[in-house]
Parts: C-alpha cells; sequence; structure tokens
C-alpha cells in the first residue's frame, strides 16, 4: 500500500511544481523557480519508488490523469483561469478512465510483468 502513498505524494510535489512555474515568469524569479525544480525532483524520485511495485503504465496513467484535474483545479483557484464545457468533460473522462483502470485492471500492480 505504500506504493499508493509514494505516488500519491508524488502527483501532489508534481502540481505544486506545475502550478509555481507561472509564479517563475520563465525561472527568472528565484524562490518560485527553486519551488518548481525541488517541487520536481521529489516528484520524479517518489513516483520511482513507487514503480518498484506498481507497472509503469498504470502509475503513470494515475500520474497523469490526477494531475491534469488538480492542475485545472490549480489553475481556476490560484489563477483566475476559467474551464469551458469541453474542458471539463474531457478532465472528467481522464479521471474516469483511471479509475476504471484501477477498479477493472489485472495490471494494477505488478511492476515487473
Amino acid at each position: 500500500m505504500s506504493h499508493w502513498i509514494y505516488l500519491s505524494v508524488a502527483i501532489v510535489a508534481e502540481v505544486l511544481g506545475t502550478s509555481f512555474l507561472k509564479s517563475s515568469d520563465g525561472f527568472s524569479k528565484l524562490v518560485p523557480s527553486v519551488i518548481v525544480v525541488v517541487s520536481y525532483a521529489l516528484a520524479f524520485y517518489l513516483l520511482s519508488i513507487s514503480l518498484k511495485t506498481l507497472s509503469v503504465g498504470v502509475a503513470y496513467a494515475v500520474w497523469s490523469g490526477v494531475g491534469v484535474a488538480l492542475i485545472a483545479l490549480s489553475g481556476y483557484v490560484f489563477f483566475g483561469q476559467k474551464l469551458d464545457w469541453g474542458a471539463i468533460l474531457g478532465i472528467t473522462l481522464i479521471v474516469t478512465g483511471v479509475v476504471v483502470i484501477n477498479l477493472f485492471s489485472a495490471s494494477v500492480e505488478g511492476g515487473s510483468s
């Protein structure tokens, strides 16, 4: 079960780093730039640990699906970026796909398959 914790924290770190990309102003502002680099380093380190148990395809599907939804939420909350119905539908379909993989796929665990 700890592989899911590693993956979850990796996703949060990646979302934090991606959210601070805008604030870094093209890496011209020191503090947001440091947050981006440290967050991404942590995210990829924890993702690599989760891959000891999870298959890379499933881990990346969860990583990207949850990440897309959280980045969209972050953009809405912190930057006032609105989503139209097409964007909301697309994000919903991505998250639904991640749920289907986790509930119905036999390849969720088994990094060496």
